[in-house]
């Protein structure tokens, strides 16, 4: 009787320890890398540079507002949420064209600073962090100084910003790339 008693507890014990994400698919970091659309789509919080060729007055910096668009002189705000930089680059020289604003515009896009990423969970310094370049997972544990003692550095959770639901993802040692404006979560491990 104690013997079934102690399995019970333990059972119990197990039980309670699993996480409520554990009904989440768990992926591998190759299959989440594949899901990443080629070609970087421009969100809320992009920081970009708009030449507009032989347009001074046009040319400057503007900045993805809450609401996903950009206001640009002359036209209607631009919604840029998942349009590439040459997608918004015809977007803006179709309506300064179609406006009569410029004959024939020439329009370059380049985003001079990403939107952050964050982390969060078992790392020594959770919290938001400035995107730079093509970013790995060991990458950006390490901006964020490191897991701490308790994380589970098995199995984290990652929230695309393009997704409202976040992923179990098994570290299996394939570098899983982290994009702009994804969210890490770092789980605490129970064993």
């Amino acid at each position: 009787m104690p013997h079934l008693l102690l399995s019970g507890i333990v059972l119990g014990t197990l039980a309670l320890a699993v996480p409520a994400q554990a009904g989440l698919p768990l992926k591998s970091a190759q299959e989440v890398n594949a899901g990443l659309v080629a070609g970087y789509q421009v969100s809320t919080g992009d920081k970009l540079r708009i030449t507009v060729f032989d347009e001074p007055t046009l040319t400057g910096d503007y900045e993805v507002g809450d609401d996903g668009a950009v206001a640009f002189p002359l036209i209607d705000p631009v919604d840029v949420n998942g349009l590439t930089t040459s997608e918004l680059a015809s977007a803006i020289s179709s309506r300064l064209q179609k406006g009569g604003y410029v004959l024939v515009p020439k329009v370059a896009v380049e985003v001079t600073e990403h939107r952050p990423f964050y982390i969060l969970g078992e790392v020594t310094k959770p919290g938001e962090y400035p995107y730079s370049g093509e970013l790995t997972l060991n990458q950006a544990v390490a901006k964020a100084g490191g897991f701490t003692a308790r994380a589970n550095k098995r199995v984290i959770k990652l929230q695309r910003q393009s997704s409202k639901i976040a992923t179990r993802i098994k570290l299996d040692g394939t570098p899983l790339k982290i994009a702009p404006g994804d969210t890490i979560i770092i789980q605490e491990s129970f064993f």
